[in-house]
């Protein structure tokens, strides 16, 4: 069975953005603002969980590394960093990546709670609740 990533790696090399001996970065084909990219395992692996600890730490500087790209060419006010595990979790391609997605003012109307809205209602909680 093909794989989008892997055929990606090996046959769009113009797609990359940067990359390193374990990943490489791409610019989101559906992004949901502007410079969403995804960083990409080279290895065909499909949990976060199954990388090695140089995998990691080679994944991070990618992460660094393409979010100073994407400062310099969007200027955005935040960023939401997120990994799509499992079917329970919306993985649809079966191949580990990491999406870096930029936020910006007024992108939402109410940015709080970020990544807990995934779930509805989950992202709003009081002040109060955050101090116990």
């Amino acid at each position: 069975m093909k794989c989008f990533f892997c055929e990606l790696q090996h046959n769009s090399p113009e797609k990359k953005i940067v990359e390193n001996n374990s990943f490489f970065a791409r610019f989101d084909n559906f992004p949901v603002t502007p410079g969403h990219s995804e960083i990409v395992s080279k290895r065909h692996i499909d949990s976060f969980f199954k990388l090695t600890p140089s995998e990691l730490s080679e994944m991070y500087s990618l992460v660094l590394e393409l979010r100073a790209i994407i400062d310099e060419k969007f200027h955005p006010a935040g960023y939401n960093v997120g990994i799509n595990e499992g079917q329970a979790g919306g993985q649809t391609i079966k191949h580990l990546h990491v999406h870096l997605i930029p936020r910006y003012i007024g992108d939402v109307v109410n940015p709080r709670g970020g990544i807990r809205n995934i779930i509805p209602g989950k992202g709003n909680y009081s002040e109060e609740e955050t101090q116990n």
